[in-house]
This record gives C-alpha cells, sequence and structure tokens, in this order.
C-alpha cells in the first residue's frame, strides 16, 4: 500500500512539473538524510493569456518524508506576475477562475493560483494561496498585470 502511495506521489508531482518551469532553488535547512529543506521558484504561463507569466515561490520540505514525496510543505507562497510579451487573449475570460492547481502534500493540501479580472481597471489579479481539505490558510500573495488601455480584456 506505501509503495501505491508513494509511486502515486512521484506521478502527481511529475504531472505538476509538466505544467511549471523550474527556475531556481536556495536551501534553508541543511537534512542529515534526504533533501534539504528549501524555497523553489517556478514560472507559470497562463494558458488562457499570451504574454503573461507567474512566478511563485514556496517552501519545499526535504529530509525522508521530503525525499519520498510524502511531507506536507507549508502554506507559505509569494507571487509576482509580469508582462513578459505581448498581451493576447483569444478567448473571453471569466470573472475568476483557477488558472493553476499543484498537490503540495499527498491527499490533503494543494497550492493554487487564481486569475481574476478587474474591468473597471482594465487588469488581471492573480492571488496564490493554499487550502486543504478541512481547513485552508489564510496566508496568501497577490499581484496585478495591467493591461494596455488598447486590449480591453473581453469577459465571459
Amino acid at each position: 500500500m506505501n509503495k501505491q502511495l508513494v509511486a502515486l506521489a512521484l506521478l502527481a508531482g511529475a504531472a505538476a512539473a509538466a505544467r511549471a518551469d523550474a527556475i531556481g532553488e536556495v536551501d534553508t535547512v541543511f537534512q542529515w538524510i534526504g533533501p534539504d529543506h528549501k524555497i523553489v521558484v517556478d514560472a507559470y504561463d497562463d494558458p488562457k493569456v499570451a504574454g503573461v507569466t507567474c512566478y511563485v515561490s514556496r517552501a519545499k520540505t526535504g529530509g525522508i518524508k521530503g525525499g519520498l514525496g510524502l511531507a506536507e510543505d507549508k502554506a507559505e507562497a509569494s507571487i509576482a506576475c509580469k508582462q513578459v510579451g505581448p498581451i493576447r487573449i483569444d478567448k473571453p475570460l471569466p470573472k475568476q477562475e483557477d488558472m493553476f492547481t499543484e498537490r503540495i502534500s499527498l491527499v490533503f493540501k494543494k497550492l493554487r493560483v487564481v486569475r481574476m479580472v478587474d474591468p473597471k481597471r482594465n487588469a488581471l489579479v492573480y492571488l496564490t494561496y493554499s487550502d486543504r481539505v478541512i481547513e485552508g490558510s489564510p496566508q496568501n500573495s497577490v499581484d496585478v498585470v495591467p493591461v494596455d488601455p488598447a486590449t480591453r480584456i473581453p469577459l465571459r
């Protein structure tokens, strides 16, 4: 049973990694056995808004449990979203939508990036937080990407 859970965790991690580009990491706590605790930085391209990338930094637990994919990572994360090219929106966007979700524990906790549209200011608002099946965390981070006034954000 434990081997099946480890295999499932590794597959889930591989699937999530396919959607994010690893930018870098720094060690924060040395571990005698297993990988060190660290802060990782990943880039997430908005799949519905060409030209916008969000950079998310978060804690990654090391040690034996972390090395096996069984550790629960901390809920803290930070986000910085930037225009990295011409902004293009091909289809109308909902007012609010999950842009990205990744498991940060074997079963219960997820890291989320939500895109919100602020039509009055013609801006895209990106929020990152973590949630849990029973109780989430109020810790969050937000960033805004203003859109050129010549390009109105189409809403659904």
